[in-house]
């Protein structure tokens, strides 16, 4: 019996990242370890724009040092640190989202309230139907639904990026990294 490999697999895309030292891949004032240093700003943005770039494929990352940095005991550290540091950014931006619903739950409650007021407000002032009256009672209907929009804006669209980058970093913090010497 023949095993065909899967049609369906796709293969990682890879992507490399050419470092003169070990030190040029992770933020120099960053007093950590080397298995939990942040990622030097350059190198972060590097990374995640080409996995951004390749829309959700997965990638391979490679990193290509002179061979004196490979033998280095810092750099048998690198898929581990490389890894940690897409943990932390995506627990950063778990944060940021429960802080923008938490946000979104209040702004709810405040708005619900205003809209209330607004239309209680309205019943009230409009007992006769003149032109002062009706201009009052459509500007009181029309600034208690504005006071809805923040709510609405966090729940309909304001959540779902912050999710998406959540997702991006929880498949970079599985990333697939690679050493090699520089040819």
């Amino acid at each position: 019996m023949t095993v065909k490999p899967n049609a369906n697999k796709v293969e990682a895309v890879a992507v490399e990242l050419r470092l003169d030292r070990i030190s040029r891949l992770y933020n120099s004032l960053d007093p950590a370890p080397f298995n939990e240093k942040e990622l030097e700003a350059a190198a972060d943005e590097y990374i995640v724009g080409s996995a951004e770039d390749l829309s959700g494929r997965p990638i391979r990352l490679v990193i290509i040092l002179p061979q004196a940095e490979l033998a280095r005991p810092e750099a048998a550290h690198i898929p581990e640190a490389i890894r940690h540091h897409f943990v932390l950014r995506e627990l950063t931006e778990l944060r940021r989202l429960r802080a923008m619903l938490h946000r979104g739950r209040i702004s709810l409650l405040i708005g619900l309230a205003f809209l209330a007021a607004c239309l209680l407000v309205r019943e009230i002032v409009t007992t006769s139907e003149t032109t002062t009256t009706r201009i009052l009672d459509e500007g009181l209907l029309i600034v208690g639904w504005v006071a809805m929009w923040g709510p609405l804006d966090v729940f309909l669209y304001g959540w779902w990026p912050i999710a998406g980058r959540r997702r991006l970093f929880a498949d970079l913090a599985k990333l697939d990294v690679e050493l090699r010497p520089l040819q």
